[in-house]
């Protein structure tokens, strides 16, 4: 595509000893510290990049995005969130069933949750950075009842899979861009989680639900948002290829490629690479009077 990679290494994960539950939260230090560390280092990512450029993180499970929704939020105080996923992630550690933090990270960092998440010292210094107003959820199917109670008690745009087989993706990505960034002015973080897609798209990946986005329909996303200009971080989690076979591997994988690469700006009717030069008869004909002479 004739973009130029900066790579900023991976994360090493700090596991913290010892971890007990606090409030039914799984591991809460071991999160704590790690989703610190991945803020940190985003910031200085995007500290260091140009206006133009997107940094793109890729996990792990749906738990690295408090990380770096809060370090974006750190640098970019006006940012929007789009969500696209089959679960909202907004359980706090009292509406969840299972105490993962997956299952969490918008709890400790949207504004008006503050109230129903009981305080952790381990979350002092990941305070809340973003409000339900500048956010929008895509795709989503699984949610907890206490879950559809915050959507519903705070008014969140939200769009479900019945949203976007009745109004089509189209018009659900047009509602969800105007509705939280309104004439594109504000930079945008896109968390994609791979389990957005139907598991025929995305099988391996460690929650999939049915009747999920096409990959037609999550690219769709993805295209849309990098035509705004407007991102600047993309997230794309919960690929993991160990659990399905190796053909369902092979589609998950290549599912999660084409997101990627549509978030840079590749388009399905292809694409004019930056550096690319087009092939000229003069050119030809250079060369193959350089062949001739060395023939000779």
């Amino acid at each position: 595509m004739g973009i130029e990679l900066v790579d900023y290494g991976d994360m090493r994960v700090t596991e913290v000893f010892p971890d007990p539950p606090k409030f039914g939260l799984r591991h809460p230090r071991t999160h704590a510290e790690n989703a610190m560390n991945i803020s940190q280092s985003l910031q200085v990512a995007l500290n260091h990049q140009g206006k133009e450029n997107i940094l793109f993180c890729i996990g792990g499970d749906h738990s690295v995005s408090l990380g770096t929704v809060h370090g974006h939020a750190q640098v970019n105080k006006d940012m929007v969130l789009l969500w696209i996923d089959a679960h909202a992630d907004c359980n706090t550690c009292l509406t969840s069933g299972s105490g993962n933090v997956h299952g969490m990270p918008l709890s400790f960092l949207i504004n008006e949750l503050q109230e129903f998440v009981p305080r952790m010292e381990e979350f002092d210094e990941l305070r809340p950075c973003i409000s339900f107003k500048d956010i929008a959820f895509i795709g989503l199917r699984d949610i907890d009842p206490g879950e559809r109670y915050l959507l519903e008690k705070f008014g969140v745009t939200y769009y479900g899979m019945q949203e976007v087989d009745h109004l089509g993706i189209q018009e659900v990505v047009r509602r969800s861009l105007q509705e939280v960034n309104p004439g594109f002015k504000r930079p945008i973080h896109l968390s994609f989680d791979i389990d957005s897609l139907d598991p025929g798209f995305a099988k391996c990946t460690g929650t999939p639900v049915p009747a999920g986005l096409t990959l037609r329909e999550g690219l769709y996303i993805a295209e849309e948002v990098h035509r705004t200009g407007c991102l600047k971080v993309v997230d794309l989690v919960e690929v993991n290829p160990d659990l399905g076979d190796p053909a369902q591997s092979e589609v998950t994988v290549n599912a999660a490629k084409e997101v990627i690469r549509a978030c840079f700006g590749w388009q399905r009717a292809g694409i004019v690479p930056s550096n690319y030069q087009i092939p000229m008869p003069a050119d030809v004909n250079a060369e193959s009077r350089v062949s001739l002479l060395r023939e000779k």
